[in-house]
Order: structure tokens, then sequence, then C-alpha cells
């Protein structure tokens, strides 16, 4: 389950990353989208699964959860290929994810024209306004606790850019980073690069950030051809988001 409309960076990277996972383990999911998924989740965070009578957040969580059940990504790697797909993984949060929750919320110029418009719009006024500011308050106080509070626009994109080349040079010329079978560093890093590429922010500086790495976007498209592209026309019980739509096969 996720937020309805799914139009923030974040709000989009988490359950992109979980769906392409949970397609990567051939396990049937049926999406649903909620207003309010994040005051619904455990940990206040999107996505979350609902299985039986259990409710798991977030994708580490969720990751352990469906390994617990049998279904595991990264089972064909050796003790050191995991070390450093672990390693890869906690980049892309470290970064990536940073940076897309400080766009969203500290660049002033994104924050009065995208996200607080589309984060408030399931709310009346003065609800949405109220939701909104409260959000900008509690991440711009995480963002000033790991020392990105001073950090100007450009500083950001620069961070961005030195994952992206990290991430490029891992991947070469393969089709997963750890050859020919993908596994959840695949899956963390599809999610947050689809995102990136396919929403429409005040300025085209963070996607093509992106772009400067060829295999990246071939990495993105390669995954939303084999596990998205059409599946969810296969899957009858699968309420896809309105962002689902997104693609970058068009």
């Amino acid at each position: 389950m996720w937020n309805e409309g799914c139009v923030l960076l974040m709000g989009c990277s988490a359950p992109f990353s979980l769906k392409a996972f949970l397609q990567m383990c051939n396990l049937p999911v049926r999406v649903v989208c909620r207003a309010n998924a994040e005051y619904m989740s455990p940990s206040g965070k999107v996505p979350f699964i609902h299985v039986g009578n259990q409710v798991v957040s977030e994708l580490g969580p969720i990751v352990q959860f469906v390994k617990a059940k049998g279904h595991s990504l990264s089972d064909g790697l050796d003790e050191v290929q995991k070390a450093e797909m672990k390693a890869y993984m906690e980049l892309v949060n470290n970064m990536l994810l940073t940076a897309e929750l400080y766009l969203q919320w500290c660049d002033d110029v994104t924050v009065e024209e995208i996200t607080h418009p589309r984060y408030g719009s399931p709310y009346p006024w003065p609800l949405n306004r109220i939701l909104a500011y409260q959000k900008q308050w509690e991440i711009r106080r995480k963002m000033k606790a790991i020392g990105w509070a001073g950090k100007s626009l450009e500083q950001v994109l620069e961070d961005v850019d030195q994952c992206c080349q990290a991430l490029s040079q891992r991947l070469g010329t393969q089709p997963y980073f750890f050859n020919k079978q993908p596994t959840e560093l695949d899956a963390l890093v599809f999610g947050h690069l689809f995102t990136i590429l396919t929403t429409q922010l005040t300025t085209d500086e963070l996607s093509e950030k992106v772009k400067n790495y060829g295999n990246l976007t071939a990495f993105c498209r390669r995954i939303e051809q084999q596990y998205f592209e059409g599946h969810d026309k296969d899957n009858s019980g699968t309420a896809a988001p309105r962002s689902a739509k997104r693609s970058l096969l068009r």
C-alpha cells in the first residue's frame, strides 16, 4: 500500500523499488492506494505490505520478511558480493534518498510550486497546509541532524552525480549489478532512478544527472520492460496507481 497519486519523489521511489522487488521474486501483489497510507503504516513510511494479520513497512524489513518466507534474490551471491551489495544499497539510501528529500522539502522553489500543493492535495483547506508544513518541519529537522541543511542545491546535485557515477561504474555493461540475475540492489536502484527520470519538477537538473549515464537509463528501461510492461494487464487483482502510467518506453 502506498500514497494515492504518488506524485512526490520519495512517495514514488520506495513503492517502485518494492514493486520491482516483488515482481523479481515472482510474487503476486495487489496494489492499494490510499491518501492516508503513511498514517496507516507501522513506521509512518510507505510502502507497506499486509500479509494475513501481519503488516510490514519499508523495503529493508519487507525484504527480510519475504526472505523468511523462502524468497530471496541474493541467495546466489557469495559473502563478499553480499557485503558489496549492502554497501551500494547504503550508498543509494544515504545519497539518492536524502537528495530526494532535500529537493522536495528544502529547495524553496520546489516546495512552493510542487511539494506543498501535491502533498496536501488529498486534504481540504486548512488541513492541507497544516500537514504539509508539519512534514516540511520534520524533514528539515532531519536534514539538519545529518548535516544536509546547509547544503546548496548545486552541492546536492553533485552528490547525486557522484552516486550515479559509482553505480554506473559498478553496472558497467552487465544487465544487472551482479551480472545476469537481479538482486535487491537492482530493485532499489530502479525505484529511485526511474522515479527521478519520470517525475516532473521545476527543472530537469536532477533527471539530467541520471541521463548522463547511458547504462543507467538503459538499466531502467530493461527492468521496466521485463517486470512492469504489460504485467498489470496480466494481473487483474492489481489496482495500479496513476503514476504507474509513467514510462521510459514511450
